[in-house]
């Protein structure tokens, strides 16, 4: 006797055979189970899914399918709260769940044949043995401060979600290890799962997990799951995952859809990091998703971060306000026991101000760019703070979210400059290797001699990157010399040593990892770097931390733009003063031409809270999230007529859909308008933005729109276009 199976394979939510697909089998299976079926001339990954109601499996004829090549055996079919996080993140996200589904699988299930298979599962099933409390060299727990056994307690006694508001340097890492260790204690086979934005930016992370839990349960208890990892390292975690030998799962936003059948707990670090939210295919936060999850499972979530989301801030008002969060505040750094009231510590200083609500957290110095030298790149004041740090022989940081030596090559003759002839936007001069290179599209060649335009030869650079940064540091500092330990008097000694980390100087693998063990074992004195070296560092010695140019983000028209801009600089000026015992002579300097903006106001007293409130009140006065709720269409094409045109049309269509009065009765269609960079590798980009204030009406909307777009797309306006997608909570606009 054959049965009939629904079966998900990775097909586009447009697609003509999108959804399950009826196959036949000579035995039952399981929804959940994974197996290997034909599709036109392929073979593909399958998972058996649960038939939907409207179109039941039974209605085919047993004899017109295909039957499935083969089930994976071994494996344990997926679960049903997994197959409902996958149905959730597609229908929400407007993607087809066969696509979501798959995609969230380890790609070399898609590649291995069932020979394969069996010879690859024999190998995963030697597990490491655990290594017994007794005989370990684990040593008991670091001391806790008041702040953080009064978190731990709160988590403890409440389900949350949870919001750990903690300052840079309050201990939040300390309270995960805790959280997960007193759980796996009390649950025998729970699992954790704990999810940082970038994984190769916290390798400390990863090592403190490591050496925590290893120990207790054996080297496989802690397992990673992101994008750097090799097809067969990102197999073997998923499986020891899916097994449910591996106790921890440490990954990136790709880990939210890991199977893990004894999900307990849920911690999301860095809560706010837009790299939680996905910029292709289903394009989902999984942030979001994470608190979807832990009420799926019922399982703790804990969102942490210094500087959270407004939507998560929002979230976590109190009860009687409607918050959903409970927040754990942690405000003092770890060896601070007194906060300062706002106001206290300032005192007279060369630039406009001196301040800090918190004892341990660094002062923050404003510099006023206005009353410095022209064309000044670095300040007079803030160099002499450099200096005074060398002399020391501390560490400091200057960032500078703009890599490259300059952001464009011009001719004061003819006016020219670099533009990237397949991009709407200038490539970057490279002085390193001598190229114009774009970061959009990735064209490059060399440097000319001479102006293209008119001969001239002497084209200069414009602005400054990391490049020109570091170049033009060593140059100041190049008659400053290091006190070594044989001669302390200054200034004798070495020359100053400075280090550059950003996308281009890790290019090579362990090259990050190099860099960042020079920074820790304190041989560099100047750390230049963009926003890699500005979050989720635990640098001991730095107590200076500089940002060059913060004030592109002030007036930006992307009103998440200020959220960013804080965010970022209260992660930077949090690498400075770690250490407790130099804690107390850190500090963050700004140089800034705007000195007594409200941003730079609350940044100088480290108080989100104010910050939080002033542009939560801004977004309510505007409608904006999360106070309402967006949806952003992008269409692509190759020309600008086509994408705007497609979008128009689809918009104008939306009106004689069925029941357009209710669909449309609160929502807002704005017109189509180009992407703020419209043109990348020559293809024009065109969006449109939705907006609702109820989440449920954008949904349904969405839901019955798609199917226009779809349509609109075979009509002569859709003629041309390359390829569409719906971004549902848009980050950037």
């Amino acid at each position: 006797m054959s049965h009939q199976l629904a079966i998900l394979v990775q097909t586009p939510v447009h697609s003509a055979v999108a959804g399950p697909l009826t196959y036949v089998s000579e035995m039952p299976l399981t929804a959940g189970t994974l197996v290997r079926v034909p599709l036109g001339q392929r073979e593909l990954l399958g998972v058996v899914w649960d038939a939907p109601p409207e179109r039941s499996v039974a209605a085919f004829d047993s004899d017109k399918l295909r039957p499935i090549a083969s089930v994976l055996d071994g494996i344990a079919p997926l679960s049903a709260n997994w197959r409902q996080l996958v149905s959730f993140t597609a229908h929400y996200y407007q993607r087809s769940v066969g696509e979501v589904a798959l995609a969230a699988l380890p790609p070399q299930l898609r590649d291995l044949s069932t020979q394969q298979w069996g010879r690859r599962l024999k190998r995963q099933a030697k597990v490491s043995i655990p290594v017994s409390l007794a005989s370990s060299s684990y040593e008991k727990k670091i001391a806790l401060s008041q702040e953080q056994t009064r978190a731990i307690a709160q988590f403890n006694q409440n389900s949350g979600p949870f919001l750990l508001f903690g300052a840079t340097g309050s201990g939040k890492t300390e309270v995960y290890l805790q959280c997960v260790e007193q759980l796996l204690a009390r649950e025998a086979d729970a699992q954790a799962m704990v999810m940082v934005p970038e994984i190769n930016l916290t390798p400390q992370l990863e090592a403190r997990f490591v050496a925590r839990f290893a120990p207790l349960y054996g080297d496989g208890a802690v397992v990673s799951m992101h994008s750097g990892m090799t097809p067969a390292q990102r197999l073997k975690s998923w499986l020891a995952a899916h097994s449910g030998s591996a106790r921890i799962v440490l990954g990136t936003r790709m880990a939210i859809f890991a199977s893990l059948p004894q999900l307990k707990l849920i911690i999301v670090d860095e809560e706010h990091d837009p790299s939680y939210k996905s910029g292709e295919g289903a394009r989902y936060s999984a942030r979001d998703l994470a608190v979807y999850r832990g009420r799926l499972e019922g399982a703790k979530v804990m969102l942490g971060s210094a500087t959270p989301s407004l939507e998560s801030w929002h979230h976590s008002r109190s009860a009687d306000e409607g918050g959903r969060y409970l927040r754990l505040a942690m405000p003092s750094r770890i060896g601070s026991d007194h906060a300062l009231p706002a106001g206290q510590g300032e005192r007279e200083t060369v630039v406009s101000d001196l301040a800090a609500t918190s004892a341990g957290l660094p002062l923050v110095r404003r510099v006023d760019m206005n009353h410095q030298p022209k064309h000044c790149v670095i300040a007079p004041p803030l160099l002499a703070a450099i200096m005074e740090r060398i002399a020391r022989g501390e560490q400091s940081m200057v960032f500078l979210n703009r890599r490259g030596y300059a952001p464009v090559l011009h001719c004061p003759d003819c006016d020219w400059k670099s533009e990237c002839p397949h991009c709407s936007a200038y490539r970057v001069f490279h002085k390193i290797d001598r190229t114009l290179r774009c970061h959009h599209c990735g064209f490059a060649e060399r440097v000319p001699r001479a102006c293209p335009a008119c001969g001239n030869p002497d084209i200069a650079p414009l602005g400054r990157g990391t490049e020109r940064l570091e170049e033009h540091l060593a140059e100041l500092l190049l008659e400053v010399r290091r006190p070594n330990s044989v001669c302390a008097q200054w200034p004798q000694g070495e020359p100053v040593r400075i280090l550059r980390i950003d996308a281009d100087s890790t290019k090579l693998k362990g090259a990050l990892e190099s860099q960042l063990g020079r920074v820790h074992a304190g041989d560099v004195d100047v750390l230049v770097g963009t926003q890699m070296i500005a979050k989720g560092h635990d640098f001991r010695r730095i107590t200076l931390v500089a940002a060059v140019n913060p004030d592109g983000a002030l007036f930006s028209s992307d009103f998440r733009a200020p959220e960013r801009l804080f965010s970022l600089l209260m992660q930077a000026a949090g690498r400075a003063g770690r250490d407790a015992d130099i804690s107390s002579q850190s500090e963050m300097w700004l140089q800034t031409f705007h000195a007594q903006h409200p941003l730079f106001e609350s940044l100088k007293r480290h108080d989100y809270p104010t910050f939080a409130a002033q542009q939560l009140n801004e977004r309510e006065q505007a409608g904006m999230p999360p106070f309402s709720f967006q949806a952003l269409v992008r269409a692509d094409a190759r020309s600008q007529e086509t994408a705007q045109g497609f979008l128009t049309a689809a918009s104008a269509a939306a009106g004689a859909m069925e029941n357009a009065d209710q669909l449309l009765a609160q929502l807002t269609l704005y017109p189509a308008v180009p992407m703020s960079i419209q043109r990348v590798a020559n293809v024009e980009r065109a969006q449109m933005l939705i907006e609702s204030p109820s989440r449920a009406a954008l949904q349904r909307f969405l839901v019955v729109w798609q199917a226009v777009l779809h349509s609109t797309r075979k009509q002569p306006a859709g003629r041309g276009l390359l390829r569409w997608a719906i971004d549902v909570d848009p980050l950037a606009i």
